[in-house]
């Protein structure tokens, strides 16, 4: 295995075919009226898919980066593990750990949830969901390559990414309860990542893993589902643009650093978590946007 290859293709058909199933329990679910769910609106999942559509290219020319900076590691990696059972634990393990840190990191630096925040901007928490994917993942480039000093194939580090990304999917769904208490212990699920898409105080910040939800408990982000869930961000946008959307927080940094007083205060802004101004103290939240008409 020697050229890098995006499983995601592959993984389409069956995305679009379970967004049909989904639709088709939540309207049978409404019609016996056993559980309340925020469903499905047009024009949310209309964007969803469009800024998910729009994605793909940025994201193909990233990971192609992705894969030539782990190339060019290679030739200094430690050993190689092969493509036995070692080398596909560490690839998938690994990826998800640096998934960990990549994901934390663009919730509490301002300039990295500018690239983020999309995939949190809708009030709607369905499979249509997971594909409003960000548009300038560029901080790929820095926390997945270095797999290959470890000995991880380069191919072998792309296959992890679409195993991680595919492995997302599911658990951005409202149809599913919990599942057996050894699976919410070990791996992510819709109960701990509907935690994450919460705009409620106790879930800010909360629940960062892709696969592995041990990561939270490990570095104590970990915070299970109680109350119900108000998805969304602390300061929703009123818009279904999908430009909007991608590019909202980008043209607000842009504002603050332009109207800050001092080079201390534009580098805060940079920096410093999501939400935090001058003058006021940082909240202790990345899910802050602002406001566009629609």
């Amino acid at each position: 295995m020697n050229e890098p290859v995006d499983i995601t293709l592959y993984a389409i058909p069956a995305f679009f075919a379970l967004l049909g199933v989904e639709v088709w329990v939540l309207r049978s679910r409404r019609r016996r009226d056993d559980r309340a769910a925020v469903g499905y609106e047009r024009r949310d999942t209309v964007a969803s898919l469009l800024v998910g559509l729009a994605s793909t290219i940025p994201v193909f020319a990233i990971n192609l980066a992705v894969f030539a900076v782990a190339t060019w590691l290679w030739q200094f990696r430690l050993v190689d593990l092969g493509t036995g059972v070692i080398g596909w634990s560490v690839a998938i393990v690994g990826w998800d750990l640096g998934y960990y840190w990549q994901h934390r990191l663009e919730h509490e630096i301002r300039f990295l949830w500018a690239c983020h925040v999309n995939h949190h901007s809708s009030q709607h928490y369905n499979l249509s969901t997971a594909l409003r994917q960000p548009w300038t993942p560029w901080t790929h480039v820095l926390f997945y390559p270095p797999l290959a000093l470890v000995g991880v194939r380069p191919a072998m580090i792309m296959v992890a990414a679409g195993v991680d990304l595919i492995f997302q999917f599911w658990v951005h769904t409202e149809t599913i309860d919990r599942m057996p208490r050894w699976f919410e212990f070990a791996l992510n699920t819709p109960s701990h990542h509907r935690v994450h898409h919460g705009s409620n105080p106790q879930y800010l910040d909360k629940n960062y893993a892709g696969i592995f939800i041990l990561f939270d408990r490990i570095f104590g982000t970990f915070e299970a589902e109680q109350e119900r869930v108000r998805y969304g961000l602390t300061k929703n946008i009123s818009t279904f643009n999908p430009i909007r959307i991608a590019f909202h927080e980008y043209a607000s940094l842009g504002h603050d650093l332009r109207r800050a007083s001092s080079w201390g205060t534009r580098i805060r802004h940079l920096i410093g978590p999501p939400g935090w101004q001058p003058s006021t103290a940082p909240p202790a939240t990345g899910h802050t946007a602002v406001v566009y008409d629609a």
